[in-house]
């Protein structure tokens, strides 16, 4: 199968995460097959500094997704990519944060593959690594956390979604895509057994300019997003470990501002 080591080979399709954002958490071999690229397949939120890493004559497609509105279903980018692929193009499918966690990347590979064309992946620095690093936020930590476990909050039939034994003491949750559905998921982790007293930061657009570490409790996880307009890209993290983090207290400071208004 045809690699970077070997820079002659044509035709071929790699995966390359981007990170949670800052183009100076790219690994060094993204730099390298970004720079290889004749076709640039790229998700909405790539900061453009990571895209000028292209050779100029490169052609940049962007495939963005948002919420409710995407401007090429999951099958037409495949079969975008394939097509590019089999003109002899070296074809980089850049991905915010890492190609396999919540990037569709799998199924990009298969295909690839099904088409009998050469791919590989380079994994990216994830958001939830990204995001959690900047806030100061360890995701595990020897005296409050020993797992941690990943979930997509955007997703049909969440109430359906069994996340029990997830979150809670000696745990850590990190959810995404969650904004839009952050009432429901307090209330979804709450009947799940989880404390309403249990620590939650929000961690909005990590490693990006204006990013926002924020911090509650889980029963004021969908008012605390309301109140301070959090929008997307955000991720959430439930467990003690928010209480090591550089996260601000928002609840406090609303308990404040309350005091103060109706003293």
């Amino acid at each position: 199968m045809a690699t970077l080591l070997d820079p002659t080979a044509r035709g071929r399709v790699i995966l390359v995460g981007a990170g949670p954002g800052d183009p100076g958490l790219l690994t060094v071999r993204a730099v390298a097959a970004l720079k290889s690229a004749d076709v640039v397949v790229h998700d909405g939120l790539i900061d453009p500094r990571v895209l000028e890493i292209a050779p100029a004559a490169a052609q940049r497609i962007s495939v963005a997704k948002r919420r409710a509105r995407h401007t090429l279903p999951q099958e037409s980018i495949n079969a975008l990519i394939v097509a590019h692929v089999k003109t002899g193009a070296i074809v980089v499918r850049l991905k915010g944060g890492d190609p396999f966690i919540f990037g569709r990347g799998g199924e990009e590979v298969e295909a690839v593959r099904a088409a009998g064309l050469p791919v590989e992946v380079i994994p990216g620095v994830s958001a939830a690594l990204g995001c959690a690093a900047e806030a100061m936020l360890p995701l595990t930590h020897r005296d409050y956390s020993s797992a941690v476990s990943f979930v997509a909050g955007q997703c049909k039939g969440l109430a359906d979604q069994d996340w029990s034994g997830l979150a809670g003491k000696g745990r850590t949750l990190v959810i995404y895509m969650g904004v839009a559905t952050a009432n429901d998921i307090a209330d979804k982790l709450m009947r799940d057994g989880v404390a309403p007293d249990m620590p939650v930061a929000v961690l909005e657009r990590g490693t990006l300019v204006g990013s926002r570490a924020l911090r509650t409790l889980l029963a004021d996880l969908g008012a605390m997003v309301t109140r301070e307009a959090v929008g997307s890209p955000a991720i959430i993290v439930v467990g003690e470990v928010v209480e090591l983090s550089d996260a601000e207290d928002r609840l406090g400071r609303w308990a404040n501002v309350a005091e103060g208004t109706f003293a």
